[in-house]
Formats: C-alpha cells, sequence, structure tokens
C-alpha cells in the first residue's frame, strides 16, 4: 500500500493514464468533516447557543447540541496530514489536528482530489446522520434550524469549489410539508440532490412504501433530485458496529464485520423500495444506493424476481415490471473496493445504473493509489462503459456539466 505523497502522485500518472485518459472522474461518496464553527457563524443570535458547537467536556472536546453533549469532536477520518493514511479501529481517537485538512476545508480538499485525478465529489454530512437521524429526539424547530444553516453552508461550500464539491441536502423529514419546502429550496440554491431518513418509522412516522410521503416522490422527480439512501441512514442502522460482530470478537474485527455488514443494510431499503409501488407511481424519480457496493445486488434482484413471482403474484397487481426492470430503470449503486470479476456484476446490473466512489476521507475509503486501483476493475472493460461508471452516470444523474 502506497502512503508516500510522491509514490502516490507517480503512480496515478503512469499507471492510470491510459485508462482514464479524457474522463473527468466523479466521485460519488465522499463526506464532510464539519468545521467547529458550521453553524454558529450562521445562526441568528436566538438559536446560537443552541444549535451544534464544539465546547470541552471533561478534557475532551465535544460537539454540543442545545447545551448538551452530543458526541465527540471526532473528525471521522483517516488521512493524516503528511498525505499518509491511518489504519485500524485506533482512527477513533484521532482529533481535528490529526487529520488532512481535506477533510474539512475546500482547497485542501481540491489539492487531494487533482493529487487523486478526480474531478468532482458529492459530499455527504457527519455529524447529523447519513440520514439526519441524530437529532431525532430534540426539538423540531432547533432540529429545522440546524437542518436549513447545514444546507445554507452546503450551498456556499459547492460555490466556493467551483461546483466540483457538491454535497447533498439533508431533510427535515419529522414534517411531510418543510421537507417538500427544503427540497424545493435545496434545488432553487444549486444543491443536486437530497439525502432522507431511510427508516422514518423508527421515529413513529409512516414507512416510506405509504402514500404519506408521495409529495416527497413528487417534488424529487419534478425538480431532477435524486434520492440517495446511504447505509446507516436510520436510527436503527447508524452505529459503525451494529449488533452483527460476537462479543468475543476485537474492537478492530468488531470494526470490520459491522462495517461490511451494513453495506448490506441496503439490501432491505431497496427491496422495500421495490416493492413498494414507489417506482410505479413515481417513473422518473431517481433512486441512490450509497457506499453498499455492488457485488450482492445481481443475486437480489434475481432474487425478487423470483420470489415476487412464487410468493406474492396477487398481491402485486399494482406493479406492472419485474424488481429487477425497476432497478434498471430508476435505481443506482457504487462500488470503490470491489474488483473481482466486476466486469460481469456490471453487465448484470447494466452499465448506466454503476457509478465510482472513494469515500473520502472515512476509514474504508480508497486512497493513495486510487486510480490504479480501479483501472485493475475496470481496465478490461470498454471506454464507453468506463466513461459511463467513472464519469457521464453521475454527471447525468446529478446534473454536473463535464465541459467546464
Amino acid at each position: 500500500m502506497l502512503t508516500d505523497v510522491a509514490e502516490i502522485e507517480k503512480t496515478v500518472r503512469s499507471r492510470s493514464a491510459d485508462a482514464f485518459a479524457g474522463i473527468r472522474v466523479i466521485d460519488v461518496d465522499t463526506h464532510l468533516t464539519e468545521p467547529f464553527d458550521l453553524w454558529t457563524s450562521r445562526a441568528p443570535a436566538a438559536w446560537r447557543d443552541r444549535v451544534p458547537q464544539v465546547h470541552d467536556h471533561d478534557g475532551v472536546p465535544t460537539w454540543f447540541l442545545d447545551g448538551r453533549p452530543f458526541g465527540l469532536a471526532q473528525p471521522a477520518a483517516c488521512i493524516l496530514p503528511d498525505g499518509s493514511k491511518h489504519y485500524g479501529a485506533s482512527f477513533m481517537g484521532l482529533r481535528y489536528d490529526d487529520v488532512h485538512r481535506g477533510a474539512h476545508s475546500v482547497a485542501p480538499r481540491l489539492e487531494v482530489m487533482d493529487r487523486s485525478g478526480i474531478y468532482a465529489q458529492i459530499v455527504y454530512p457527519n455529524l447529523l446522520g447519513f440520514g439526519n437521524t441524530k437529532a431525532s429526539d430534540y426539538d423540531p424547530d432547533l432540529r429545522m434550524i440546524t437542518t436549513t444553516i447545514y444546507n445554507d453552508a452546503m450551498a456556499e461550500l459547492q460555490e466556493e469549489s467551483g461546483g466540483r464539491l457538491l454535497p447533498m441536502a439533508l431533510l427535515p423529514w419529522w414534517d411531510i410539508d418543510a421537507t417538500v419546502a427544503e427540497a424545493e429550496r435545496a434545488k432553487a440554491m444549486g444543491l443536486r440532490g437530497i439525502i432522507t431518513n431511510a427508516d422514518p418509522q423508527d421515529a413513529g412516522m409512516p414507512d416510506l412504501g405509504e402514500r404519506f410521503w408521495d409529495p416527497l416522490w413528487e417534488a424529487c422527480a419534478s425538480l431532477s433530485l435524486p434520492v440517495n439512501f446511504h447505509i446507516g441512514g436510520s436510527q436503527t442502522q447508524r452505529t459503525w458496529f451494529g449488533s452483527t460482530p460476537w462479543p468475543s470478537q476485537a474492537d478492530d474485527q468488531k470494526l470490520a464485520i459491522g462495517g461490511a455488514m451494513m453495506f448490506f443494510s441496503n439490501a432491505r431499503i431497496l427491496t422495500n423500495l421495490l416493492f413498494s409501488g414507489v417506482c410505479e407511481r413515481f417513473p422518473t424519480v431517481q433512486l441512490v444506493s450509497v457506499e453498499s457496493g455492488i457485488g450482492w445486488i445481481p443475486y437480489l434482484l434475481e432474487n425478487l424476481d423470483y420470489q415476487i413471482e412464487e410468493l406474492a403474484p396477487a398481491s402485486v397487481s399494482y406493479l406492472s415490471m419485474k424488481p429487477s426492470e425497476y432497478f434498471r430503470r430508476q435505481m443506482h449503486a457504487c462500488f470503490w473496493f470491489e474488483h473481482g470479476d466486476i466486469a460481469n456484476t456490471i453487465a448484470q446490473l447494466g452499465d448506466d445504473n454503476v457509478m465510482f466512489e472513494t469515500d473520502f476521507p472515512h476509514p474504508t475509503c480508497l486512497y493513495g493509489d486510487t486510480l490504479d486501483r480501479v483501472a485493475t476493475a475496470l481496465g478490461a472493460l470498454p471506454e464507453t462503459t468506463r466513461r459511463k461508471i467513472l464519469s457521464t452516470n453521475a454527471a447525468r444523474l446529478y446534473n454536473i456539466p463535464l465541459d467546464a
């Protein structure tokens, strides 16, 4: 594994040049380590003491929300200031000054992207959760102002980056009218997609298959806003370890097991969406499974096509297509570490439905020899397929101009 920055740059230039010549690579899953002043610098005076902010708590930098501890000020990043990568569960002990400034600042992030051969990145949050669920037991008005300030800051970040960093907007999913209004506002600010709670029923709301949510699907379809479901994007799915590892496993082992199994949590989300009728009622809405990989999806779709005919033929008369057909029309998934026989996986899913990610700067991210590893995975594919997966699929979905 390469760790020296000079070696990284040489590798990217020498071994990936042919495979990616002329392709503006778009990375569809990265994360922002939120700056300490993201909310306090933008909050109205009446809210300034209540919005997320960092204070010392028992000698440890800690995020506070509404005057109470909300979580350690931990950057969830593994890239160190010298450009090397930190490995293992001990990354959770790193603090903001211990990691590369590209985790939280625009200019250093763009420098990393340029060295890595990445043109643009889709950006997801850390602090509030991948579905805006971590503050579920707080005052709804506080959650609303926290959400809108975050989206304001993301619009500013996108502009500062010259349209190369493209954050997805959070939604106030606990209020359907406010959710639709915030999706409309996000679009008006130039943001390119949204993320929401994958399991609102955890908080006593209707699940996403119920007609209650039709105004959201209708808005996202009419606004051409992709709806992104990031792994861990609900109250019951947001821990790194989860309940999968056995108690006897060491911390590093628990993190590896929990991390791997978290990818499959999106199988449940996709399956329920495919059976729910959402894609039937809203044939232009676009749905994305983020940071879940792709190797398991062909099996799932074949399984669902079989099961729906065997076990539920009478109860799904409202569906005019097979689950696999809805997927190919309206769903997308992204890969990063997979390379074994990935050409066959892509052929089964369709090369219009697959995109590329790195998960920068999280612990499982591709980093250093990023494009070299992707060249190994995709190098034998036709140039048109490589271009779709690395660039034009994401450009079309997220409305990213490639001729800037």
